[in-house]
């Protein structure tokens, strides 16, 4: 198992300078990742550090909340993609989700898919933390149904990340069509192989070299 070709290599601190950003670049193309995923503002400099590789360009939109426009999600997209990136990482409107405006959540990720088109692959963030497992699997059904690609544990950004029942249950729910991408926790190689055993087919972390070099985390915590 290549496990660098399962990892979007990740940096979404707000404190993030370009120096930080380049050296995500820089381990990107040395350990061979399958992307680099930041957020918008950076999306152009990494398509620039990355041109000429096969590694893809990641960018979240509507991040980390989920909770702006539809609008500016679709703004959101557009813009990065037309800075360079192939792949789109968005997160729903969680609060539409538990209040059970399921129309709302749908029209929201419609609108980002079909906006990003065959221009770049649309990932789905649940924010499974948040939500109860009814709500769990009717995230993914409606992320399934509006034409996404993946669907996405986490943001990193909230009260959880990543867990392997959760990744067997949104495997359990998209079937093996869809991606499922495992975010948020993911700092160690034993994580990273139960993660994928669970059905993950993408992996999300910051701790990527970590990963690859087979170094085990000391930090248990999300």
């Amino acid at each position: 198992m290549n496990i660098a070709k399962y990892i979007d290599h990740t940096i979404l601190k707000p404190e993030a300078t370009k120096n930080d950003i380049q050296k995500i670049c820089s381990e990107a193309k040395e350990f061979g990742f399958y992307s680099v995923c930041v957020n918008g503002s950076n999306v152009k400099y990494v398509a620039g550090q990355l041109k000429g590789t096969d590694i893809k360009v990641t960018a979240v939109v509507g991040f980390p909340l989920g909770a702006m426009s539809t609008e500016t999600k679709v703004f959101e997209t557009n813009n990065a993609i037309e800075n360079g990136a192939n792949e789109i990482d968005m997160v729903i409107n969680v609060g539409a989700l538990k209040e059970g405006n399921s129309e709302q959540v749908l029209s929201d990720i419609q609108s980002v898919v079909n906006n990003a088109g065959n221009r770049a692959i649309v990932k789905v963030i649940i924010e499974t933390s948040l939500l109860t497992r009814d709500e769990k699997i009717l995230a993914c059904q409606l992320a399934k149904q509006a034409g996404a690609s993946f669907v996405k544990t986490s943001t990193g950004f909230s009260t959880g990340g990543a867990t392997v029942e959760d990744i067997q249950l949104m495997r359990q729910t998209v079937g093996p069509d869809l991606g499922v991408k495992a975010s948020g926790g993911v700092r160690d190689i034993s994580t990273a192989r139960e993660m994928i055993s669970a059905g993950a087919t993408r992996l999300g972390a910051s701790a990527s070299v970590d990963i690859v070099k087979g170094i085990e985390s000391q930090n248990q915590g999300y």
